[in-house]
């Protein structure tokens, strides 16, 4: 049985084997999520995530990949990225939240 390339929660993209890649906690740890869900994303897209929301905004608000994709930021952000090939990393496309 070959094993499949997972796909990106956020982008949808594929993630190679080969490529940075991190797991997302969908409830903050820090905000009980220690042991919940955990969605595989490529490390461009989780590090656009929290460049983008607070732990807070996260835990009330952006629970689900769906939630997330609808930000209007990381809309914009995945427009982009999906125009990337499968292992591109960079730096995130903007700065940080502000505080």
């Amino acid at each position: 049985m070959e094993d499949e390339t997972p796909l990106c929660a956020l982008c949808g993209r594929p993630i190679p084997k080969d490529a940075p890649q991190s797991l997302h906690h969908l409830v903050p740890k820090l905000k009980g999520g220690k042991g919940g869900p955990t969605v595989r994303l490529h490390h461009i897209c989780h590090k656009e995530i929290h460049a983008t929301l607070t732990e807070a905004e996260l835990a009330r608000s952006y629970t689900t990949p769906e939630a997330l994709r609808a930000h209007p930021r990381l809309a914009r952000f995945i427009a982009w990225v999906r125009k990337r090939p499968p292992g591109f990393n960079a730096r995130s496309t903007g700065g940080r939240r502000k505080r």
